[in-house]
């Protein structure tokens, strides 16, 4: 079985190219629900105004397909609730971004 973590390294791959940190370190990833045969992705941007909405999303849903070809079902939602906070962020992203 597919783990959580599992996915989250496949979803480090994804750099927000707006600020050159993975979307994973950014705390963009909110949830990751896998059963046997699907696995749904839940994750936000840092502003709903964000043109690489779709782009991001596409590239999430690419990294986990690639990453995991037997899952039949891969399902990633943009969510806004809670809205994205710089608090999410690693300690990593946190270094990297001068925070």
């Amino acid at each position: 079985m597919i783990t959580e973590e599992q996915a989250r390294e496949a979803l480090k791959e994804i750099i927000d190219p707006e600020v050159g940190v993975n979307i994973v370190d950014l705390g963009l990833v909110y949830g990751i629900h896998i059963t046997d045969d699907k696995m749904n992705v839940s994750m936000t941007m840092t502003t709903r105004a964000c043109p690489l909405v779709e782009l991001i999303k596409d590239q999430a849903t690419k990294a986990l397909e690639k990453e995991f070809p037997d899952m039949a079902v891969i399902i990633v939602d943009m969510v806004w609730d809670p809205p994205w906070d710089a608090e999410m962020m690693s300690d990593t992203a946190r270094k990297t971004l001068g925070y």
